[in-house]
């Protein structure tokens, strides 16, 4: 596959991929996709996020996303941009829920830019990733919760992160409906996948190299998805985010504001 790459265009190489993994299918319902998946907490991923970011944590890897180890960081600089942008306007602080975060993967990322930033990190995870967080890898900055209103009660973060998490929510818009009502001063949205027309249930087939995992995601589209927000907050920008897919569609992030 990889020699075939040096001589085939990319969307022909987007579908042979997704032959073998990748997004695949059009389901009726979650549950349907579900029970043909494997799901996400699985100990196996667990222990492979665990692996690889203690190595970053201890200086002996540069960066991790979704467990793979890489030599270099891939910034998304959009992202960077607005939480820097979010610090200044708070005074050189940054206070957020990292909803979804695994085990610091963004924060690790992106900390080397928010050095100078009084930052407070806080991710909002399944039950064993937060156990295994705070006993590894909580520090003075980077703070773990079984749920947002556990942190909202202790550390009362006014920025909302959501980096590829919503699309693996059964249930998305009644999560947006329940942040909406936090009335977080920023909410920043990253990674996300939307197709042109109606929204579609798929499975993604993970990489062999990263774990073996099936498990269903959301497709949005984008006109229903800001809909969402727009009534009770302004989009400040929005961007192109660093995935891909095998599935015609666009990755996409937004950085709201609470309206005033």
């Amino acid at each position: 596959m990889q020699k075939l790459k040096e001589f085939l265009p990319p969307f022909l190489i987007r579908k042979l991929t997704g032959l073998f993994y990748g997004w695949r299918g059009n389901y009726k319902n979650w549950s349907e996709a579900k029970s043909r998946s494997t799901g996400y907490d699985q100990d196996l991923i667990l222990e492979k996020v665990k692996a690889s970011l203690l190595k970053v944590k201890n200086g002996d890897a540069i960066c991790e996303r979704d467990s793979v180890i890489f030599d270099k960081i891939e910034y998304s600089f959009p992202l960077l941009t607005s939480l820097l942008w979010i610090a200044n306007v708070k005074g050189n602080k940054l206070n957020l829920i990292d909803f979804g975060g695994s085990l610091g993967s963004s924060y690790f990322q992106n900390k080397l830019f928010l050095n100078n930033v009084d930052l407070t990190w806080n991710i909002v995870e399944q039950e064993k990733f937060v156990i295994c967080g705070q006993e590894h890898f909580e520090n003075n900055q980077l703070h773990f919760y079984k749920s947002i209103e556990d942190c909202i009660e202790i550390s009362k973060p006014d920025v909302l992160l959501c980096s590829s998490v919503l699309q693996y929510i059964e249930s998305p818009y009644i999560l947006i409906s329940l942040i909406l009502k936090q009335n977080f001063e920023f909410i920043i949205i990253d990674r996300t996948p939307f197709v042109k027309g109606k929204e579609r249930i798929t499975i993604q087939k993970v990489h062999p190299k990263i774990y073996n995992a099936r498990y269903p995601c959301w497709f949005f589209n984008e006109a229903r998805f800001l809909s969402q927000f727009l009534e009770k907050y302004e989009l400040i920008t929005d961007f192109s985010s660093l995935d891909r897919s095998n599935i015609k569609s666009e990755f996409k992030g937004f950085l709201f504001k609470l309206k005033e």
